[in-house]
């Protein structure tokens, strides 16, 4: 059987052909719409290209918003159009394939679980480190969404109270301090801090604070900048911090890192790790999850997503029909 995984992000709409085993066969991209007719346009054309190439018996959407519990709709997503959108009904519509509608982490999640680095895990977390922070949760091998379908929200954990402003409308929020938006304020803070101590990110930027990027301060962390290296200190320390904060919760077995930030793991894992183990409750008197980055990188959510469409697939009933 085979399936298409569609992560519909703020930036692109990002769609793969997948198997049973988790192979990626085939994929297509285009940019993201703001509007939302052209958002659904943009969705069903990657379907139709994928599936003018393939057999496909249905569709999973990996959405980055707030998912109704029915899976069949969209109630609220930042970086997207819709709002109170029957998403998963639409595009069925368009497409005359079964849609299957989730969480961006979630489906992420699930990808991990089935095929990744999560693999037979029974309390698996997944924490996806990019612009900000999204997060899944499989508890019994199930997708934990909480009673209105909105959970988990880690990203919004409050680490600093009265810390730095967050979109969300709160103050220090655990992505204030760990993400890639987290990165580059960090660095620009340390920056005008310690004037002179930076040489490669200094260089880089040329005085124009706004030129910097979280890639940007992985690079110059990878030349040895000092300042860079100071700011993915930080980085490890928050996301230590935070991670205890998740275990003493929920006491995953394994928690995966995923994203965009997770790419420059080797600068950071290892520290973070360090900080986890230490501020965790009861530390050095219980059992420490396994931390790992996720195995299917950028393209975890569409083969999570895929999957779940295989699951609709066997089971009509989760999924609508075209």
């Amino acid at each position: 059987m085979l399936t298409i995984g569609v992560d519909v992000g703020g930036t692109s709409v990002r769609a793969g052909v997948v198997d049973e085993r988790g192979s990626l066969l085939d994929t297509a991209r285009v940019g993201t719409p703001s509007e939302e007719n052209a958002l659904e346009d943009a969705i069903a054309g990657v379907v139709e290209d994928l599936r003018n190439r393939h057999d496909v018996a249905g569709v999973g959407l990996a959405v980055a918003g707030f998912v109704a519990r029915d899976r069949r709709s969209v109630m609220f997503a930042p970086h997207l159009a819709w709002r109170d959108a029957p998403v998963a009904d639409r595009i069925s519509k368009r497409v005359g394939l079964p849609v299957t509608l989730e969480h961006d982490v979630n489906s992420a999640v699930v990808g991990e679980h089935r095929f990744g680095a999560a693999r037979g895990a029974r309390v698996a977390a997944l924490v996806a480190l990019g612009t900000g922070i999204g997060a899944g949760l499989l508890l019994d091998g199930e997708i934990y969404r909480g009673a209105h379908g909105v959970a988990p929200e880690l990203g919004h954990l409050t680490v600093v109270p009265g810390g730095r402003a967050c979109p969300c409308g709160k103050y220090g929020c655990w992505e204030r301090y760990c993400s890639g938006t987290a990165l580059t304020a960090t660095a620009v803070e340390l920056l005008a801090r310690y004037p002179g101590r930076s040489t490669v990110l200094s260089r880089e930027i040329a005085g124009d604070p706004g030129s910097v990027t979280g890639r940007r301060v992985a690079g110059a962390a990878r030349d040895g900048d000092p300042i860079a290296l100071r700011a993915m200190a930080e980085l490890a320390k928050w996301l230590g911090e935070g991670l205890a904060l998740v275990a003493d919760v929920f006491d995953p077995e394994i928690i995966v890192i995923g994203g965009g930030v997770s790419e420059s793991a080797p600068l950071f894992l290892d520290e973070a790790r360090e900080h986890y183990a230490g501020a965790i409750t009861g530390a050095r008197f219980r059992p420490l999850a396994r931390i790992r980055t996720a195995h299917l990188g950028d393209d975890t959510a569409i083969v999570g997503a895929a999957a779940l469409a295989q699951d609709a697939a066997e089971t009509p009933a989760l999924g609508a029909t075209g």
